[in-house]
């Protein structure tokens, strides 16, 4: 065995691989990198989300320290308003246990009523008052601890909830800075609240949550998903705040669930004044509810049922006041903000498009009747969908004569001077335009996201091809649009409407099975297109969509009977054009038969010698002259024979020359008429 390979059958052996044990250590080096620029990615990207969420934590745990060292002199009573035997105006009932001290040898338990409502106030209960009035409680870092870890599974649970996984969506900065202060409002308010000793019941402190303002607000302008998951999150955190007790965390879920749920249907501003009656009769409902469920008894029912109506009730008018507000402050797409682009359509660039580009105004109100109809079938969002279709082509408005919806009745289109690379970047910019133009109008970000994907980046298919026949080696990306495509089902809509709409303009007798046809290729063209990939539709909402369409432009394209005496108001220019038709081949046939005379007058001079003929056009009613000579009847004074061709297509012949007296110019005219009639035979035939 050689020296190398005594050398190599230790490794072997052993297992021994340095260059392998190199290898690795460069995978975990390359792997801890990875992850480290991963980290950073994340923390540029979403700074300001891990911002917030720390500032709220940190508020939300001051809140859970102050609580927790405070004593119930929170509730606004000093003891020097009392003395011995006085009798005590409310009931004082001790949060925490406290250790006797030397300036106050008194001890006192969690749950102790130091004082009672009508009762005289005996010497140890006016010292135990005097020592919670004077004494801090000892700080509790069991509960501070206990509160804080919740607070934190908390956060745990509203990222979740907030994920793209559930919500459907990224949630944007502006919903999240809104529901953290909402989240830190209620908190404070339950927290501080439940230390006074008008609201230290389980019950009565539900009469201070603000659970409907909360998720009103959140429903109407970011939209019921986000409401739902967001009870989650506020009744959680009322559950710490009121120490852990089972029925505000309960009332706060039900009445969260249930305000969400009716915020579902609104569509005017009125409509959130009867939300409101109505979840003030659900709140009332729920308190009894849960009285019965934990078996506790309707003493303080006068107090707290219409202490929750009143919170259900007020909650929908301050949401009437800070609507409007929010709605400008945060551009949401509210309903509210929706209906009113929805039925205002005497804005300034409404309005220039109807005078600018009136094909393209009619062409995105019948896309927002397809993209309306098709949302409602498969559960979208129908009103943003409608709007974001009204506006969708506002970018044509610059430059319309480029576009053909607007070129009706002009002979040469703009296009045909132009390159198809120069008419590609023409029919692009509008995506952009648009989209700028929107911002200026301070449109929704929902509403500018469909107006920026309408396209995707889909290829403008008529360029493209006129480019590839001066050029096969054009390039695919300069003549597609530079959009994303749709990532909402409304914008997957919103497209396939404007597709469908457009195509179908041009569609030869648009019957309904050739539109379902014609509305089926053009949807399979948008998936093969990879257009449909992220827009979460499926394949059974797609053929809603396609019965969608196909109902409204099967309306839209239907054919009528004529009425009665109904007349073409083109049947005068029909006729003249029928006329003229006629008046030209009349020409033509004279021309045709001239050229026969001279035809027949050139062989009758050649074959008879001294023989002579003229025809006229007999078509035109017209006389045939026929003059023949013959050496019979040269001395004669006969006149020619006129065979008159009557417009009808009658024929005679007469003799102007005859007379009683001529019997034997008869005879020769006799057989000078059957000659004739041989004659007028072959120029007929000719």
């Amino acid at each position: 065995m050689s020296e190398n390979e005594e050398r190599a059958v230790p490794s072997v052996l052993t297992g021994e691989n340095p260059a392998g044990h190199d290898s690795e250590i460069h995978i975990e080096e390359r792997s801890f990198s990875k992850c480290l620029r991963n980290f950073g990615a994340f923390m540029k990207r979403d700074w300001g989300r891990i911002l917030l969420g720390m500032l709220v934590f940190a508020a939300v745990s001051a809140v859970v320290y102050f609580s927790a060292n405070t004593t119930d002199s929170l509730s606004a009573y000093t003891a020097e308003e009392y003395e011995v035997g006085q009798c005590a105006d409310k009931t004082v009932i001790a949060t925490k246990s406290m250790k006797a001290t030397a300036a106050y040898p008194v001890e006192i338990e969690e749950g102790e009523k130091i004082i009672k409502k009508g009762f005289p106030i005996s010497e140890e209960g006016l010292l135990k008052l005097r020592k919670l009035s004077d004494v801090p409680v000892t700080i509790d870092y069991r509960t501070i601890g206990n509160s804080i870890f919740f607070l934190v599974l908390i956060g745990a649970l509203w990222i979740v909830l907030f994920s793209p996984v559930i919500l459907g969506r990224r949630a944007e900065m502006k919903e999240l800075i809104l529901e953290s202060v909402l989240f830190i409002m209620s908190f404070c308010i339950a927290a501080f609240a439940y230390k006074s000793l008008i609201f230290q019941s389980q019950y009565r402190i539900s009469v201070v949550i603000t659970s409907t303002l909360s998720v009103f607000l959140v429903a109407i302008l970011f939209g019921q998903l986000s409401a739902f998951l967001y009870t989650f999150v506020l009744a959680s955190g009322i559950f710490v705040a009121t120490g852990f007790q089972p029925v505000p965390f309960i009332f706060t879920l039900a009445t969260g669930l249930s305000s969400a749920r009716i915020m579902r249907k609104i569509s005017k501003r009125t409509d959130i004044v009867f939300a409101s009656i109505l979840q003030a009769v659900l709140a009332e409902v729920f308190i009894v509810v849960l009285k019965v469920i934990f078996n506790d008894d309707f003493k303080d029912c006068f107090l707290v049922l219409p202490g929750v109506a009143l919170n259900a009730f007020a909650s929908g008018i301050f949401v009437l006041g800070l609507l409007t507000p929010l709605e400008n402050l945060m551009n949401t797409a509210s309903v509210f903000r929706l209906m009113d682009l929805n039925s205002d359509t005497n804005t300034e660039v409404l309005q220039k498009m109807q005078i600018y580009a009136l094909g393209t105004y009619s062409h995105s109100t019948m896309v927002a009747q397809l993209a309306e109809a098709a949302c409602k079938k498969i559960g979208a969002n129908a009103l943003l969908a409608r709007v974001a279709s009204l506006y969708h082509d506002i970018g044509k408005i610059e430059q319309p004569e480029y576009f053909t919806e607007n070129q009706e009745g002009e002979t040469k289109h703009k296009h045909d001077s132009l390159s198809p690379a120069i008419s590609a970047s023409i029919i692009k910019s509008h995506v952009k335009k648009g989209v700028d133009i929107a911002k200026k109008l301070h449109l929704p970000r929902q509403v500018i996201d469909i107006i920026e994907e309408h396209h995707g980046n889909g290829l403008i298919a008529f360029f493209y091809a006129k480019a590839k026949e001066a050029d096969p080696n054009v390039s695919v990306e300069d003549f597609s649009y530079s959009g994303h495509p749709p990532v909402s089902r409304e914008s997957a809509v919103v497209m396939l409407a404007d597709t469908v709409e457009a195509a179908c303009r041009s569609l030869d007798s648009p019957t309904p099975e050739r539109l379902e046809k014609f509305i089926q290729t053009l949807i399979d063209g948008k998936i093969n297109g990879h257009q449909l990939d992220d827009c979460g539709l499926t394949f059974r909402e797609l053929t809603l969509i396609k019965k969608a369409f196909l109902q409204i432009l099967t309306g839209h394209y239907h054919s009528r009977i004529k009425y009665p005496n109904q007349k073409d108001p083109d049947e005068p220019k029909k006729i003249e054009e029928k006329k003229d038709s006629e008046n030209s081949g009349s020409v033509e046939n004279r021309d045709a038969a001239k050229n026969a005379a001279s035809e027949t007058a050139a062989a009758v001079e050649s074959g008879a010698g001294d023989g002579e003929e003229t025809v006229s056009d007999s078509t035109a009613g017209e006389s045939i002259v026929i003059h023949e000579t013959t050496p019979e009847d040269e001395d004669s004074d006969s006149e020619p024979i006129v065979i008159q061709d009557n417009s009808d297509g009658a024929e005679s012949a007469s003799d102007d020359g005859e007379t009683p007296a001529d019997g034997d110019k008869n005879d020769d005219a006799d057989d000078n008429s059957d000659s004739d009639d041989e004659s007028k035979k072959k120029l007929m035939e000719k």
